[in-house]
């Protein structure tokens, strides 16, 4: 490939069957290494060795916008099988017309309307959206289709690059659990870490230009790596520590005969040590939001039977009676096309009521973050340039450190925002709305485009920030990490959600469609002494929320624990009892010594018990802490 090289003697080995995520700071080159997989791009040197016959799949770049219906286009990824089915219609040789339907019945042919309808209907489409047209849907949407279509012509190898981002949370967790149960290998790009600890049991990292395989999920990969950044860094402060003590000697004897060569000899150990600091990352500036110095007075809005929509007569929501405090963490859960986005737009004063009453606090300032607002930047411009027409007061040199810290330093703040990347232009956007210290922060996806190191600053940045914060998200780690409250937004309602993100998972997968139970009452957040009674703690709004992530973090593996001491105890509690029966009645020819044994026997199955209950005692008393 012409300009830098992105790779040099880069090998690596992904066994049949494997599901491995491809993980690398962005411009690595994990895109171009996918290419390389399916032959647009050749190797320069080394080679690529792919299993014979190998069929591979990966979401088609041209989305399908003609009048086909969309289960017709997920149907024609499949050609072998189209192919089998025409030819069936005009073969006339008996002999063939049986390899055709035996081929027919391998493939599962006839079931495949069945299955194609079920991947689009997770992917969110409906039975009558599946039988509408291409050209009825957005872009985002068609993307849908085209990752159903590659998804349904399940290949040998699976290559998937940032599949989550033209999905809600609702077809992110569908996708992570069809994944767990592909049968062949998979490939995947994401940026998603809940995605790929759920589905990958390998890692490959791209970095300094080299491909290093780790068994494991994401999680255990991130250990491994910092792990060996401490190793390195003790090694390299080691080899510091030992090249300064030789200076030093050389220094002092290079002049004296009877120590010549002694210091001759270390200046060659001195060329031959390496220098080289441990290898690092790019330079990384962590996200930050400026917090308002004016705490606005609660709450900041507050909804009586608002109704909001696109068309008179025709709300998307409607009969809210909500209200938002100024240190709200809301998450909004629900589908696409359920009104989420027009809530946040409501929110924002973008949109407003077509019935109802909104009020808000005095000179409130809202920062507003959602996609499409990247294409309103100027993309001839700058970021220098788009910052300065905001700011024509300021000195030159201020205006260039506020970009830099935005995280666009000194070769890209004078990059025309139509060469930077996704998420160097999502960095721009987020630096431009926040300049003014908003009470509230509106975040609709933000994490399209942005690497994992930057989303876990975001999560950091939003847990610092000293606003409230509304929250429309893909990524479960940033909900949970960053959300209080889970609002559902369905049917036209906006409501509380009272269960947390493991119930709404299980919630998604059934398919059922959640009921007014399952629900809090829509109303001013379901209880307006979580609003009104703030702890007399002495803890700022940020210390509390830190502290908050902070046993959200640890609350997990306690839960996870409980739930195995009570499977624990319930089964002493099975053998406790048969061997109460036993000694009840024991069989005549049992002597009294295996009788004794048995009685010691329980005695062991008790302690045992004990141990575990007086475990769940503790385990349950440090939820409880946690939960206040």
């Amino acid at each position: 490939m012409m300009g830098r090289s992105l790779f040099e003697n880069a090998s690596i080995h992904i066994p049949v069957g494997a599901k491995a995520g491809l993980v690398g700071r962005n411009g690595t080159g994990k895109t171009t290494l996918f290419k390389m997989l399916t032959a647009e791009y050749a190797p320069e040197s080394g080679e690529i060795s792919l299993r014979k016959k190998i069929r591979i799949g990966q979401v088609a770049q041209e989305v399908p916008s003609s009048e086909t219906s969309l289960i017709d286009v997920v149907l024609a990824a499949d050609k072998e099988r189209l192919e089998l089915l025409e030819e069936s219609e005009t073969a006339t040789d008996p002999t063939r017309i049986g390899e055709i339907h035996d081929r027919l019945n391998d493939i599962d042919a006839y079931s495949a309307p069945a299955r194609a309808s079920a991947i689009l209907g997770g992917l969110g489409f409906d039975h009558e959206a599946q039988q509408r047209p291409c050209s009825d849907f957005s872009g985002g949407w068609r993307m849908r289709v085209a990752l159903a279509a590659v998804l349904f012509y399940e290949p040998d190898l699976l290559m998937l690059d940032e599949p989550t981002n033209y999905l809600d949370m609702e077809g992110t967790l569908w996708l992570e659990n069809y994944l767990q149960r592909y049968r062949h290998t998979v490939l995947i790009i994401s940026h998603d870490r809940n995605l790929l600890n759920k589905v990958c049991n390998t890692i490959v990292h791209l970095s300094h230009k080299q491909l290093t395989s780790y068994k494991g999920n994401y999680d255990f990969f991130a250990k491994t790596m910092a792990e060996q950044r401490e190793l390195a860094e003790k090694f390299f402060q080691k080899q510091e520590d030992k090249r300064k003590h030789m200076e030093k000697f050389v220094e002092r004897f290079r002049a004296k005969a009877s120590k010549a060569r002694q210091a001759q000899s270390r200046l060659k150990a001195l060329e031959k040590m390496s220098s080289d600091a441990p290898p690092v990352d790019e330079s990384f500036v962590p996200l930050s939001f400026p917090s308002p110095e004016d705490e606005a007075v609660s709450p900041i809005i507050n909804m009586e039977s608002a109704s909001v929509g696109y068309e008179e007569g025709k709300p998307i929501l409607k009969n809210m009676d909500l209200r938002i405090d100024h240190d709200d963490r809301i998450a909004l859960l629900g589908s696409n096309g359920n009104g989420k986005s027009t809530f946040a737009k409501l929110i924002s004063e973008r949109l407003q009521p077509m019935g109802g009453r909104i009020t808000r606090a005095r000179k409130l300032r809202i920062a507003f973050f959602a996609q499409h607002q990247l294409d309103e930047l100027v993309p001839e411009q700058n970021a220098y340039e788009h910052l300065r027409a905001k700011l024509p007061e300021m000195p030159e040199s201020k205006v260039r450190a506020k970009v830099a810290q935005f995280g666009l330093g000194k070769d890209k703040m004078m990059t025309k925002v139509k060469d930077l990347s996704g998420g160097e232009k999502a960095r721009l956007m987020l630096g431009l709305i926040t300049l003014d210290a908003p009470h509230l922060l509106i975040l609709d996806e933000p994490t399209n485009h942005l690497d994992i190191e930057t989303r876990q600053s975001l999560l950091d940045a939003l847990n610092d920030f000293e606003g409230a914060v509304i929250l429309i998200a893909h990524d479960r780690m940033l909900v949970e990490g960053a959300a209080e409250r889970l609002w559902l937004v369905h049917d036209g309602k906006v409501a509380p959600y009272e269960g947390d993100m493991d119930d709404y998972r299980k919630l998604v997968l059934s398919g059922e469609i959640p009921s007014n139970d399952k629900l809090a009452p829509n109303a001013a957040n379901a209880d307006d002494s979580d609003s009104e009674d703030k702890p007399d703690d002495g803890l700022s709004s940020k210390e509390r929320r830190r502290l908050a992530a902070q046993a959200r973090k640890k609350i997990e593996p306690l839960r996870k624990e409980l739930k195995k001491l009570e499977a624990e105890i319930a089964k002493h509690d099975q053998d406790l009892n048969k061997i109460d029966r036993v000694l009840a009645n024991p069989p005549k020819e049992y002597s009294p010594k295996k009788i004794a044994a048995i009685a010691n026997k329980r005695g062991e199955v008790e302690g045992e018990k004990a141990q575990a209950e007086e475990r769940w005692l503790e385990v349950s008393s440090a939820i409880e802490s946690f939960e206040g």
